[in-house]
């Protein structure tokens, strides 16, 4: 127990590590910028940029993929609490298809700076970095399981998409983007193959592509048409 308790101690000052030496390098307001959805064949690319004063405490912080959801929830509402700012960027399945999902992604990651109401000095971006940031940046890779600013740009990230997926779900009842968020689930697929995509299926996708291929309706669902 002990040794667990040190470990877990030692992963939280990890996480605030790199903040701590850019203030102390005299950066002051340090942003993580993260991305939820690229993944999915449907929905929303969503990202998240997080700005945190100099001292902050935030128990359980982690990478999105590594809470449950309960966690995240509880984790969104705290980050809402204790940040200095929060900027979030929405890029549409058709504007996913239109640009391909990176530049949909650095498109969303852009909204999300530029939503930021306090101007930040130096943005951490998980990953690569984004072009056409008008400040100073740094790409880090893993940076959602090694910066704390970018772990909480990842929960707000994922949360808000989820949450626009349940709506989605309330909108396309057929197709269960409620349970599965529009990634390829076997159920997801099975659905996409009897109904046919829907107006918030990505059509560039393979499995949008193919059953747009095999001339499913556009719309087959219970509901109809929205």
């Amino acid at each position: 127990m002990v040794r667990r308790r040190e470990a877990a101690s030692k992963r939280k000052r990890g996480l605030w590590r790199t903040e701590q030496e850019l203030r102390a390098r005299g950066f002051t307001n340090i942003a993580g910028v993260d991305e939820a959805g690229r993944g999915p064949l449907a929905g929303p690319v969503v990202a998240a940029a997080v700005m945190f004063p100099g001292r902050c405490r935030m128990p359980g912080l982690a990478d999105s993929k590594l809470l449950s959801a309960a966690e995240r929830e509880r984790l969104f509402e705290l980050i809402q609490r204790r940040a200095v700012a929060i900027g979030v960027g929405l890029v549409s399945a058709e504007t996913v298809d239109k640009l391909n999902v990176l530049r949909a992604a650095r498109l969303a990651m852009r909204q999300a700076i530029a939503e930021l109401e306090t101007r930040p000095d130096l943005v951490l971006v998980d990953g690569r970095g984004v072009p056409g940031v008008p400040v100073a940046q740094r790409a880090i890779i893993g940076g959602d399981r090694l910066c704390a600013c970018i772990a909480a740009a990842s929960i707000v990230a994922k949360v808000a998409r989820d949450r626009i997926m349940g709506e989605l779900d309330e909108q396309y009842p057929d197709y269960g983007f409620g349970r599965h968020k529009g990634y390829a689930t076997r159920d997801h697929l099975a659905c996409l193959r009897r109904l046919g995509p829907c107006p918030v299926h990505r059509r560039t996708f393979a499995p949008v592509r193919a059953a747009l291929q095999e001339r499913l309706p556009l719309w087959g669902g219970s509901s109809g048409p929205p």
